[in-house]
């Protein structure tokens, strides 16, 4: 990611990419502020989980995606992340020219539950959320490293 980056003011979405789910957040028309949109199951036959985020992507008139990257503590790559990246690929060819940009997100999801869990939010309740919120936390990162 260019750190130095600093387009116009728009709506920015973040996505955490699972085998099983996607997160998916986006920012105020500002730029300052992540918020939850919505949880969406992967499709890996489809892709319908991409070309419902296309959609949301077009609905919100986003400026730019937010790819996290899992790395390992030790900053390595393995096979999340190879999974990640293949999901941005597909994504960047649906919504050209949408810039689509990763960042590590090393602890995003242990972050998001242990505030989930702060505000009581346990069991399939949380396991409903915690992917929106791992790309509240992955956006809001994301967002705060931007800014001036």
């Amino acid at each position: 990611m260019n750190r130095d980056t600093r387009g116009p003011a728009g709506i920015w979405f973040a996505v955490d990419v699972g085998s099983v789910r996607v997160g998916v957040a986006r920012s105020d028309p500002r730029g300052v502020l992540a918020v939850p949109v919505t949880t969406l199951a992967r499709d890996l036959e489809r892709d319908r989980d991409i070309v419902e985020l296309a959609g949301l992507l077009a609905e919100y008139e986003a400026i730019g995606v937010v790819i996290g990257l899992p790395r390992t503590l030790a900053g390595r790559e393995g096979p999340s992340a190879e999974m990640a990246r293949d999901y941005g690929a597909r994504l960047a060819a649906r919504v050209t020219p949408l810039p689509v940009e990763f960042l590590d997100e090393r602890l995003t999801t242990v972050s998001a539950q242990r505030k989930l869990q702060q505000g009581g939010v346990r069991g399939r309740a949380g396991r409903a959320v915690i992917d929106q919120a791992a790309a509240v936390e992955l956006l809001q990162h994301w967002l705060d490293i931007r800014r001036p």
